[in-house]
């Protein structure tokens, strides 16, 4: 990454565990390890996209991130006007005034708007706790942010089973965008839309990005999308981070075997350039008893006994003028193979 992009965001050795517990007195047997020792750096104004399969961490980490889990170990570093603070270390008040520069936009439009409010209810407490408390200026900032987001000022009357789930998307925008922040974290943020919706509000959130010189943490786990939104992408596997690149380099000289797997994944419509499929053998491991070694050697086609053993460090490699993290005993081979 060049040097003269801002550092927004530094997260350093995070670490989420989840006890788990039994019998009678509910004693802790256990640990579901969710994010188990991650390293980001976020700049500002960018989109780092995480993608991964189902049960690697990646809403774990946009929630420890904001707080919303409070992390075992580790840091969360923000860069605010009057310096850096590390999240985890603020106190309940100064976390809520932190919050206003970091929102959530969640997966499921339908859950996240409660069914007893009107669209206007919905952005009343955010907008009380944070100074905006005329009710005619609540009206005419709500109005403001449903125009912002193409929906009309009027819709601020209606309640939330009037509308989509496009329209219920772009509310849950508009109100991550009602105490103006600088950093949003995107959870699946169109997951749960028909493809054609999908567009129209990926295209929605790359226009506030520009207008707004908004930052995101966009997580899916569908690489198409990811290809389309993100400046960088960052693969996850088991609560770790094993590959980090710039969307080219990644798609391009792709140096994990699993994100080669997820890669060759991808429906192709043309028939002449279609891929071909790598099968993972297997399940993810369970997070309560992770692997020994590499966690992707169970289920990874070049294993062999010193992966068994040796857990891989996330390693920079140069490419060309780019920095390309690979956390894999074979990502020299994989480099040599590719040229």
């Amino acid at each position: 990454m060049e040097n003269n992009r801002e550092l927004l965001l530094k997260i350093s050795g995070l670490k989420t565990h989840f006890p788990v517990k039994k019998g009678v007195f509910k004693r802790t047997v256990g640990y579901v390890k969710a994010v188990d020792g991650v390293d980001l750096e976020v700049f500002r104004g960018e989109t780092l996209g995480i993608v991964g399969e189902s049960g690697c961490g990646k809403t774990t980490l946009g929630k420890s991130i904001l707080q919303l889990y409070r992390p075992t170990s580790g840091s969360v570093e923000y860069t605010f006007p009057e310096g850096k603070k590390d999240l985890m270390k603020l106190g309940h008040k100064a976390l809520d005034e932190a919050r206003r520069k970091l929102q959530i936009v969640f997966q499921d439009p339908y859950s996240s708007l409660n069914p007893a409010f009107t669209i206007l209810g919905s952005f009343v407490d955010p907008l009380n706790k944070f100074g905006v408390k005329k009710r005619s200026d609540q009206i005419n900032l709500v109005g403001d942010l449903l125009e912002a987001v193409n929906l009309p000022r009027d819709y601020m009357t209606r309640y939330p089973n009037e509308f989509s789930g496009g329209q219920r998307q772009r509310i849950g925008i508009a109100r991550a965008l009602s105490v103006n922040p600088e950093l949003i974290v995107c959870d699946e943020a169109v997951s749960a839309l028909d493809v054609s919706i999908q567009a129209q509000v990926l295209k929605l959130l790359k226009k506030l990005q520009d207008e707004r010189n908004l930052t995101y943490l966009f997580i899916t786990h569908d690489l198409s999308v990811v290809e389309y939104v993100s400046d960088r992408i960052a693969v996850m596997y088991l609560g770790k981070v094993v590959e980090l690149a710039t969307t080219d380099e990644l798609f391009r000289n792709t140096l994990h075997p699993y994100t080669c797997a997820l890669l060759s994944a991808i429906p192709v419509a043309d028939i002449k350039k279609k891929r071909k499929r790598i099968p993972l053998q297997g399940d993810v491991p369970s997070p309560v008893n992770p692997p020994s070694g590499c966690p992707f050697h169970p289920r990874c086609p070049r294993c062999t006994e010193k992966c068994t053993i040796e857990i891989p460090k996330l390693t920079a490699y140069q490419i060309g003028k780019e920095e390309h993290f690979v956390s894999c005993h074979f990502a020299l081979e994989m480099m040599k193979e590719k040229k």
